[in-house]
């Protein structure tokens, strides 16, 4: 299965050195999503000169951001599969002392894998270039099991 990458629209609007943006993302369910390449782009034209700093910020409390090796799919897959182990759907017996159902068996279980992981990053920034390692990329990690639309702020200073 080849790699999956966001498509991102985002909005700019700058104020002094520091620029924001959201970047909107639609996974196509359960996963990692690579959003790398919108996030360079938008970093590259919007940069000072010199050092600054990204920071992205989820909106969301049932997904997660990482930065996470982005040369072999079956990382994100062998993830994925690692977190659905550990948290299991709200319908397996493991999972009955669970309270919050309502919204279906993946919900709760979404929260608390978004509470084991993170929902900000912040990524060095020089001259227009992130600093991230030669495998690195960045990931939504999506925890629900039906596609959604998500919202990911990010302010460059």
């Amino acid at each position: 299965m080849p790699a999956r990458y966001a498509r991102a629209t985002a909005t700019i609007s700058t104020e002094g050195l520091a620029a924001q943006t959201e970047f909107r993302l639609s996974p196509r369910g359960p996963g990692l999503t690579e959003f790398t390449q919108p996030v360079r782009y938008w970093v590259t034209d919007t940069a000072p000169p010199g050092p600054s700093l990204l920071t992205l910020f989820l909106r969301h409390t049932s997904a997660s951001l990482l930065i996470q090796e982005n040369a072999d799919p079956d990382v994100q897959r062998d993830l994925a599969a690692f977190f659905d182990r550990l948290v299991p759907p709200s319908d397996d017996s493991s999972m009955s002392y669970l309270r919050h159902t309502s919204e279906g068996p993946d919900d709760m279980p979404a929260h608390i894998k978004a509470a084991m992981m993170p929902v900000s990053l912040q990524i060095p920034v020089i001259d227009g270039a992130l600093q991230l390692g030669t495998w690195q990329g960045i990931y939504l990690f999506e925890h629900r099991t039906r596609p959604r639309s998500r919202t990911v702020a990010a302010h460059l200073g």
